[in-house]
């Protein structure tokens, strides 16, 4: 059935979602078996759990263990249909969607287009750093630092392998973290055994943050946790330096000093896809989109934003842009659309905050849950199940607790593997934004 009949055959108000990451996913659940007709738009055919995406560039997880197919997802709900396109713009007047392959009408409009790396101007950040917002750039990534570790092991000149095995993480957020950790595990366990040829005291893994290394949403304290136990995993943390420039061999720093490495991995922040602004919706400094409480956007009731891409104050704040957040609005712009297509009041978002986790590395992480904190071992169980259930799918829930129990048993992730990449060796896989998750 084309779009045209489709839309002929249309008895039920229109919605159309633009992104099938969190925000719209639980949107498209929300709506489902209700009295609406939803299209589901996505430029990929999958969704990705963004949580353990840096596991993918970390070589601990198969890109395949953190995605599953939409349409398999919305096989049971006979009224969401998906359309794999790109998007292209949004024309408010006459109420459709611009795609590569044709308009689609809609009556009402919910925007989980997530977010893009955020480089805060830094010159060269864009085109050298490394980040990690889909699977293709973390499977770049994973390649890039096995090459890396290729490289140096026939590299006769010292100063050129240190600067190889050297590997600079921006941002020392969760992510920035998360990933640091992982890879120092990937490095001096695994690849140590690997290449046995090589000096790992030549390896170099440092976290740079411009502010002091904190965890948003943690007590102060974990951050006294997370610095001991990164340093134990030699890895170092470097506050209150911030990046000036990013060349392909060095990152250089605002006191003037510059460290030589070819691998720099951006984690220092995010912001609103740049379309949002050209679609003509209005947007803060941050790219994000200026919405009502409600989640409207205003002069555009029709119109819902969630996830990454929404800026809506809470207590007074700016909400985290994080997994909860995206599927509690992306339920709450759902409710509120069947709320006004019946003619009742709309209710204003508030978010439940779930609490806050950070893993580091191996029997390592930070719980914070409703005033109680846990550490280590315990609040690294936690993380596991929490970061398991939350998982789509048996079959990745299942691929996912294997490739852990192995690594924890065996210390030895097995995905060492150099795979072909749509993004050439040199070139860091910042990919154009487009809606696609939302984190």
């Amino acid at each position: 059935m084309t779009k045209d009949e489709l839309s002929t055959k249309q008895k039920h108000p229109r919605v159309v979602i633009i992104g099938a990451g969190f925000a719209g996913l639980w949107a498209a659940r929300a709506l489902a078996r209700k009295p609406v007709d939803v299209r589901l738009v996505d430029r990929n055919n999958y969704h990705t759990f963004l949580p353990l995406l840096y596991q993918v560039a970390a070589a601990e997880l198969q890109p395949g263990d953190i995605a599953y197919p939409i349409r398999s997802i919305l096989r049971r709900w006979p009224n969401v249909h998906f359309e794999m396109d790109e998007v292209q713009g949004i024309n408010f007047a006459t109420r459709t969607v611009d795609t590569a392959h044709g308009p689609i009408a809609f009556d009402y409009l919910i925007l989980g287009a997530g977010s893009a790396p955020h480089f805060f101007g830094v010159p060269g950040a864009a085109e050298h750093a490394f980040s990690l917002k889909r699977i293709s750039s973390a499977t770049t990534l994973r390649n890039h630092i096995l090459r890396c570790f290729e490289r140096a092991s026939r590299e006769v000149d010292a100063a050129r392998r240190q600067q190889l095995l050297t590997f600079v993480v921006v941002g020392c957020g969760p992510t920035g973290i998360e990933y640091a950790g992982a890879l120092s595990e990937l490095v001096h366990g695994p690849l140590a055994k690997d290449f046995r040829a090589l000096n790992f005291d030549d390896v170099r893994i440092t976290i740079l943050e411009a502010r002091d290394c904190a965890v948003p949403g943690m007590p102060e304290r974990v951050n006294g946790y997370v610095l001991n136990r990164l340093k134990k995993m030699k890895v170092e943390v470097r506050t209150q330096t911030s990046v000036t420039r990013v060349t392909p061999e060095t990152v250089e720093l605002q006191d003037g000093t510059a460290i030589r490495t070819e691998t720099v991995v951006w984690t220092a922040g995010v912001q609103g896809i740049p379309e949002a602004r050209i679609w003509g919706l209005p947007t803060a400094r941050n790219g994000q989109v200026t919405v009502l409480p409600t989640l409207q956007v205003p002069e555009h009731p029709e119109v819902y934003v969630a996830g990454d891409l929404a800026s809506v104050a809470n207590s007074g704040h700016s909400m985290p842009m994080v997994a909860p957040v995206a599927m509690q609005q992306g339920v709450s712009a759902a409710q509120n659309i069947l709320r006004q297509i019946g003619g009742r009041e709309l209710k204003i978002f508030r978010y439940r905050n779930p609490g806050m986790m950070v893993t580091i590395g191996r029997h390592a992480a930070a719980v914070y849950v409703r005033g109680l904190l846990f550490t280590g071992f315990v609040a690294w169980m936690l993380w596991l199940g929490v970061h398991v259930a939350k998982l789509i799918g048996f079959r990745n829930r299942m691929l996912v607790l294997i490739n852990w129990a192995w690594e924890y048993c065996f210390y030895g992730p097995a995905i060492r593997i150099i795979l072909p990449s749509e993004a050439p060796e040199a070139s860091p896989s910042v990919e154009p934004s487009t809606p696609a998750k939302s984190s």
